[in-house]
């Protein structure tokens, strides 16, 4: 919501608790003086007076609250920013690695670095044993890393 709606709406509120004390008010001062027998010297007028003034004054506040966030030029936001972090990781040396190596390196650097391994079956073509097989030698020659996230694994080409 809005801060200019959010100020509408409070100072809706404001007017009805206004509304309510004077009516209040004005109850109150007809049963005073109807069963106030030491006439206008009687402390519950000085009390109604008191309650009055403060339930006012209250209500004078959340007005002002209100006609601020109408009137405030700027909405609150939230910024975010994405931040693009390159890694320099070092060029594979491909001379190392035997053709179905190649093809799931290929893969996962099609992918800028990072795959899951679901997807990496998906890609390569081999079925998900032998992807965990090439997968398990990459890791061994340092190549790649595996991180487990809930039921899947992500590749990261280190």
């Amino acid at each position: 919501m809005k801060n200019k709606n959010v100020g509408y709406l409070i100072i809706g509120i404001s007017i009805i608790i206004g509304i309510i004390v004077w009516i209040f008010n004005v109850g109150l001062k007809k049963i005073v003086e109807d069963t106030c027998t030491h006439g206008s010297g009687c402390s519950m007028y000085d009390t109604i007076s008191l309650q009055t003034g403060f339930s006012l004054a209250i209500a004078g506040i959340i007005l002002v609250i209100g006609l601020f966030l109408i009137f405030n030029k700027e909405d609150i936001k939230i910024i975010t920013k994405k931040i693009h972090v390159e890694t320099k990781r070092k060029p594979v040396d491909y001379s190392k690695l035997d053709k179905e190596e190649k093809t799931v390196v290929q893969a996962i650097e099609e992918s800028e670095g990072t795959i899951f391994q679901s997807d990496l079956v998906e890609k390569s073509g081999f079925d998900k044993v032998k992807v965990t097989r090439i997968l398990d030698r990459l890791e061994g020659k340092q190549i790649i890393e595996r991180k487990r996230r809930g039921m899947t694994n992500i590749v990261i080409l280190r």
